[in-house]
């Protein structure tokens, strides 16, 4: 394991702590906990709002990327008048969508109806090295702060936060957490906004040679969110799968990069043609029943640097969109 040159939780520390000075006006909640972990509320007991989701999609990104808003991207476009979106761009993908943004530390606390479970995201990541992709990133982070973004609508509890701590190797008051419910508006934005990364994932399940890769953009319409959870989850993934859209600049030849584009777009997999929820339910509410090759954008672009010339595939579907976001003519 090579010695990182920059550290993603240092790069972040300074928009956490921008964050936490903003939370009045963005609507976030703030609590310090005994043990001097900082806990952001991102929805749970507070509004939060669309600017507050933006800047923790920033965070989830290491410090490596930008998250905008964007009005009229699909006007006059595959979309027809869908007025909001999410653009998504990283100065090096890799680092910060898989080594930071993507979703991969699996946490737990109890047994039964009320364990709480949580998938965390955000540079803390990269302190523990647990995953086996930081050994094929050949990254380790080293930091005496830390940020991790949970998807929950409940607060962990105090020996799951003193885990967390734990593995990333710093005391609880270098922590944050941002606790982001997918039903929320800032949760909303943070999730949409992982439309390059889930490329990215999707690219490495592949088996795609993932230093090839050098740059890439992404966009998704922002959707409405929903009060229940299914529904809520729902819309955020069909956001990317039918309407998402990316462009990856690779290294390499054009035929590997000719075979991205045809195997990346989401109309790949079998599971592709219903919204989200009603796959989902139809797997008896298992991810693991579900094609792990679903989860991708729906139009990809791959350029070839060393050519020049650029591979399509897939298409955006307006009409499994709208079917998704209950729009109402």
């Amino acid at each position: 394991m090579t010695e990182p040159t920059i550290s993603l939780n240092a790069l972040t520390a300074p928009l956490v702590d921008a964050l936490v000075a903003d939370a009045p006006r963005l609507r976030l909640g703030l609590e310090r906990l005994d043990n001097g972990c900082r806990v952001v509320d991102g929805g749970i007991d507070v509004p939060g709002g669309l600017e507050a989701g933006r800047r923790i999609a920033q965070v989830c990104l290491g410090g490596l990327g930008r998250v905008s808003l964007r009005g009229g991207l699909a006007v006059g476009g595959p979309l027809g008048d869908w007025p909001l979106g999410v653009e998504v761009s990283t100065c090096d993908p890799v680092l910060a969508c898989l080594g930071s943004q993507y979703a991969g530390w699996g946490l737990s606390h109890g047994e039964g109806k009320g364990a709480f479970q949580a998938l965390g995201s955000g540079p803390a990541r990269a302190l523990t090295g647990k995953e086996p992709l930081f050994a094929e990133l050949g990254y380790r982070d080293h930091c005496e702060r830390a940020v991790l973004v949970l998807e929950v609508d409940r607060r962990p509890p105090a020996p799951l936060v003193e885990k967390i701590a734990r593995d990333c190797g710093i005391a609880p008051a270098g922590l944050t957490l941002i606790l982001t419910p997918t039903r929320s508006l800032a949760g909303t934005v943070q999730i949409v906004a992982r439309v390059l990364e889930v490329a990215l994932h999707k690219a490495h399940t592949l088996g795609f040679d993932l230093h090839a890769i050098r740059d890439g953009f992404g966009s998704t319409p922002l959707p409405p969110p929903a009060p229940d959870f299914v529904t809520a989850m729902g819309r955020t993934n069909d956001a990317i799968l039918f309407a998402g859209q990316v462009q990856l600049f690779v290294t390499g030849t054009d035929a590997a990069a000719q075979d991205l584009a045809l195997r990346l777009p989401s109309g790949a997999s079998r599971d592709y043609g219903r919204p989200f929820a009603e796959v989902f339910k139809a797997c008896n509410y298992d991810f693991f029943q579900i094609d792990p090759l679903l989860f991708s954008p729906a139009r990809i672009r791959v350029t070839a640097l060393d050519s020049g010339r650029t591979f399509s595939a897939g298409r955006v579907d307006a009409e499994l969109l709208a079917a998704s976001f209950g729009c109402v003519a």
